[in-house]
């Protein structure tokens, strides 16, 4: 359905003339990411010529989006705003905290009784400051995002990675921290490095076993982890036309994947055939209007070198299906070569689970080519070989699929329906034997295979497919397995080839549901309470961060000196810990404790320089902190590279960490840290990370100088009374340091909010 019509109504009705504006302005054809970011510049950041990767912007986006996880500490800061209501359209989907164990009805039962409080505390601050609520079992986020509220030409923040999923529909969509979100929802203009741009041209189209997942797959393996870091990818070309709106939305949510700010399409037939799919004629009645405003200038097109700061081409005719992992998502192997690979590297062959589904892979498309082949297990006389589980996206897909009985044919394959929620994607997976931490592989079609992260035992091998090819390797259940080219045996001992896959863009008889799970918020939220119990574990009412003290710091222990990978999830791990994502106290318990410490290649175990024992990361760093003791974090390359979660930057400010040096940043981890009022640093020259030991003592040089473009001065005092010091980078502008002076970004709302009243 349509939902904040007027809001879609007044930006199309100011597209035009902003887009020719900045056209005029600056005297070249643009790229649609341009059109959409100059399109939503604020009105705080006069018209320029933005260097990309260089200037600061203000943006005002046209809505907010949040999960149930990161909405706690959103709306925990949104509280202290003094704001009656949120100046733009905001949503809340509870999709994070149910756990994947039994089934989808079980699992969902259990949910509720066992978050009762913190869906009713988020229910209740939705609806007194106005924000529309998604009940547990109603979807993920994205999914819901891309069946009611993505439009294309705009512009939208959420707290997840995976925000950007609504590029599928044509949007700038950027995740981001809560407070990021916070700033927004509070009417405030939100700030965004101006990205560059990395252009690929889709050429072909896509056949057979070949799907849009193997399209950012193939992309993943071209750009690693952090190739996309900084710039917005934009697809384009005859493939990208060929692409249904859905696969769109596949490629571009795996986006995050790179690194990238977020990803987007230009509008096109498919789009328009969605949104009317979806209950929005009257969007795609608009969109029409502007068409050729959204999407690139026909000179972007015919010449992208000149216009994209890279440009990567693919052929489509050619794209082969991909399995990427184990352990990184940018790790790509074409299936032809994947038996070679495992055995080389010695990957466990045998298939245990495989998993489809997610925010990533659970569109009626998806579901109906995995269904495709579930359904010649039957037909075949062939016999399931893996565990099989569906995580539907949406209460819309779980019911469509079931009323047209796809849900059937999974289940006579002997596959199990988990809640539309994120489940095993987010490590909500109560997985049978996964305590052992046995060696062992899965496939899933879900966006991320960090160790760890599906079930909690880092010897589980992940891989990433698409949903069709997750469902064919399921029912083989050899990992050397391909379809294209390889037999199975069925009951009666003869050899059969797997059908290619076939399924359908949108549901021929149209989407159906009875009750999607929405609440709308009350017109007037001023007399509703917002109760969180002062003895509660789950919910925690925050305390303003201290200012800065006006002096270098001086005197800060070394906490860890983290090696290698080290994400979101290993500086604040999601699994059950997620139930404390709303305590800031009980949830800094899992701070960094799954990092490497460089100086025993052992998680969770640093030195406690007060005591010379080692212990907990956590336990320590608190140590020093009621000792009035500050410390440091160093780290590696792609430094909180993964999930958007605000807690891995609010924990470790909260237990008393002043500053975190690495060899660079993954961008939503370095904003958050300095939203946080904590300093995000970088080695000016990554040779000096070897200098720093276990037992240094550092200083932090220059503070009181503090100003963009300026390095500060480290100085290491080691143990035996010899010192080193060297200059360490960081990309702070002016409005950025006085969050850092002020104590957190958030103090400066509230003292803005107080003075205005």
């Amino acid at each position: 359905m349509a939902f904040d019509i007027e809001m879609v109504r007044n930006v199309y009705a100011g597209f035009k003339q902003k887009v020719d504006t900045a056209k005029n302005f600056l005297n070249r054809p643009l790229t649609l990411s341009e059109k959409i970011l100059y399109a939503h510049v604020h009105e705080d950041s006069p018209m320029q010529d933005f260097k990309r990767g260089e200037d600061y912007v203000f943006f005002a986006p046209d809505r907010v989006a949040m999960q149930d996880a990161t909405a706690q500490m959103a709306l925990l800061q949104f509280m202290q705003a003094g704001r009656p209501q949120v100046a733009v359209p905001s949503t809340v989907h509870c999709d994070h905290l149910i756990v994947a164990k039994v089934g989808s009805e079980t699992d969902l039962t259990a949910a509720e009784a066992d978050n009762a409080e913190v869906y009713n505390f988020l229910s209740s601050v939705s609806n007194k400051y106005g924000i529309g609520f998604w009940h547990p079992g109603a979807g993920i986020i994205h999914q819901v995002v891309l069946e009611n509220y993505a439009f294309p030409g705009g512009m939208m923040i959420g707290t997840d990675s995976h925000t950007v999923n609504a590029g599928g529909l044509g949007m700038v969509a950027i995740g981001v921290g809560g407070a990021d979100a916070c700033d927004v929802m509070a009417g405030l203009a939100w700030e965004l490095k101006f990205p560059k741009l990395i252009g690929i041209k889709l050429t072909g189209k896509l056949s057979g076993w070949a799907s849009a997942k193997d399209v950012i797959l193939k992309v993943a393996g071209i750009l690693t982890v952090k190739g996309g870091t900084g710039a917005i990818v934009e697809y384009f070309g005859d493939g990208a036309d060929a692409l249904s709106c859905t696969g769109k939305g596949t490629i571009c949510n795996m986006g995050a994947e790179v690194g990238a700010t977020t990803s987007t399409f230009g509008y096109d037939e498919s789009m328009d055939r969605y949104l009317r799919s979806t209950g929005r004629a009257e969007i795609a009645d608009m969109a029409n209007g502007i068409a050729d405003y959204l999407k690139a200038d026909k000179e972007v097109y015919d010449n992208p070198e000149k216009y994209f700061d890279q440009v990567i081409e693919i052929d489509l005719n050619t794209l082969e299906p991909h399995l990427n992992g184990p352990f990184t998502p940018d790790k790509a192997t074409p299936i032809s070569k994947m038996k070679e690979v495992a055995l080389e590297n010695g990957w466990p062959m045998k298939i245990e689970v495989g998993l489809i589904g997610s925010c990533t892979n659970s569109s009626y498309e998806d579901i109906s080519r995995a269904a495709s082949i579930a359904n010649q297990v039957i037909e075949k006389g062939l016999k399931t070989k893996s565990e099989f589980t569906i995580t539907p996206g949406s209460e819309q897909v779980r019911f469509t699929i079931q009323r047209d009985g796809l849900i059937d044919i999974f289940e006579s394959m002997g596959g199990t329906v988990f809640a539309n929620a994120c489940g095993p994607c987010i490590g909500m997976w109560a997985r049978v034997g996964a305590e052992k931490q046995e060696k062992n592989t899965i496939v899933h079609s879900f966006n991320r295979n960090f160790a760890k992260r599906a079930d909690g035992n880092p010897n589980t091998f992940a891989f990433v497919g698409s949903p069709e090819l997750v469902t064919a390797l399921a029912i083989a259940g050899d990992l050397s397995f391909n379809p294209l080219t390889d037999t199975l045996t069925n009951e009666l001992g003869q050899e059969v080839m797997l059908d290619e896959p076939t399924g359908y863009e949108l549901p021929p008889r149209g989407f159906d549901v009875e009750d999607p799970g929405y609440q709308k918020p009350v017109e007037d939220g001023s007399g509703v309470s917002v109760v969180v119990n002062p003895d509660s574990n789950r919910l925690q009412l925050l305390k303003p961060f201290a200012e800065w003290e006006g002096t270098d710091l001086k005197g800060l222990k070394l906490l860890i000196k983290a090696k290698g990978k080290c994400t979101t999830d290993h500086i604040s791990m999601a699994g059950p810990w997620l139930k404390f994502r709303g305590h800031l106290d009980n949830i800094s318990n899992n701070m960094l404790i799954g990092a490497i410490n460089f100086a025993n290649d052992t998680a969770d175990n640093v030195k406690n320089q007060l005591t010379g024992e080692y212990g907990p990361v956590p336990a320590t760093q608190r140590a020093y902190k009621a000792a009035g003791v500050g410390s440091i974090v160093v780290g590696d390359e792609n430094y909180g590279e993964g999930s958007s979660r605000e807690h891995a930057a609010m924990e470790p400010r909260f237990l008393g960490v002043r500053a975190v040096l690495v060899k660079s940043f993954a961008r939503i981890h370095e904003t958050n840290l300095k939203k946080q009022g904590m300093l995000a640093l970088t080695f000016s020259d990554p040779a000096d990370y070897d200098k720093i030991r276990e037992d240094d003592t550092i200083d932090i040089i220059g503070l009181t100088q503090f100003a963009p473009n300026t390095p500060l001065i480290l100085v290491l005092n080691h143990i035996d009374g010899s010192q080193d010091s060297f200059p360490v980078n960081h990309t702070f502008n002016q409005q950025q340091i006085e969050w850092f002076k002020a104590g957190a970004a958030l103090n400066i709302i509230r003292r803005n909010v107080a003075n205005a009243n």
